[in-house]
């Protein structure tokens, strides 16, 4: 409880040089270089507390008041807590309406190299691959499926988002922590270690010879290629799938949004599990 936190004396303040360090890791630069990110609200706090990916807290005299427990988990786990004031929180959040506590959180924690994200999935039956996703709330959300719906791991192939980035981290709900997630540049290294991992990939389009719904899906292990939220997958990735699937659309949208594509196919998977 907030009893079991032992306040410090000092209250940072946006100048306080730690508070500085911590508000660069709103750059992906700064991320990269430093091995460490920024998440912000109860819910990834909270989830990054229970991975023992904390490196340090702060929190305002609200979020203390609102949040004691988890605050005094955190110090009680021999991580430092800093109370700071509303400068440094406005200097450290990233919504507009911060709740207050942030924590410092270690990458290595989150970021997986691409053979056990691949072994992850192959162990789960299910990898959820999103090709060039470009859109954060869309990578945190399909992250959350995965953990939700069973899947094994999540790689970001090409040039896609940060997942340590603040919004990927917030639409995960802290499902960033749960699953193996890695980010490879390289679509076609991701595609060998698939195929060297007995996959088989299904590729979304919307002309495929597999419905989603109405046709048996493969055998697992299964790996879920999902394309660009304006450009779909790039054709040289569908030809090598192993099956193409579509999903049937009934009414006058012309598409789905990444992120309702990728759960709706993830929900097939877990169903016929």
């Amino acid at each position: 409880m907030a009893d079991d936190f032992r306040r410090p004396a000092e209250t940072f303040t946006a100048r306080t040089p730690r508070v500085v360090s911590a508000s660069k890791l709103h750059r992906a630069a700064a991320r990269r270089k430093a091995g460490r990110f920024l998440v912000e609200g109860f819910n990834s706090v909270d989830a990054a507390a229970r991975a023992g990916a904390i490196v340090e807290a702060f929190a305002t005299d609200s979020a203390l008041d609102r949040h004691g427990g988890l605050i005094g988990e955190i110090a009680a786990a021999g991580r430092p807590v800093s109370m700071i004031d509303v400068s440094a929180a406005a200097a450290l959040a990233e919504t507009v309406t911060t709740v207050g506590l942030f924590a410092v959180c270690d990458s290595a924690a989150v970021l997986s190299p691409l053979e056990l994200a691949v072994a992850a999935g192959r162990d789960a039956g299910v990898l959820v691959v999103p090709v060039e996703c470009g859109d954060p709330g869309n990578a945190g959300t399909i992250i959350r499926m995965a953990d939700a719906l069973g899947a094994g791991g999540v790689v970001l192939a090409g040039d896609s988002v940060d997942p340590l980035g603040g919004k990927v981290v917030r639409s995960s709900a802290g499902s960033v922590f749960n699953v193996p997630v890695a980010r490879e540049r390289d679509v076609d290294a991701v595609l060998r270690s698939l195929a060297e991992a007995g996959f088989t990939t299904l590729a979304t389009t919307m002309d495929a010879e597999v419905t989603l719904g109405r046709d048996d899906l493969p055998a697992g292990p299964v790996a879920w290629l999902f394309g660009n939220e304006a450009h779909g997958l790039a054709p040289e990735v569908l030809a090598g799938a192993g099956a193409r699937v579509s999903i049937p659309i009934r009414g006058g949208a012309e598409s789905l949004n990444l992120a309702t594509a990728a759960a709706m196919c993830l929900w097939e998977t877990a169903r016929g599990k």
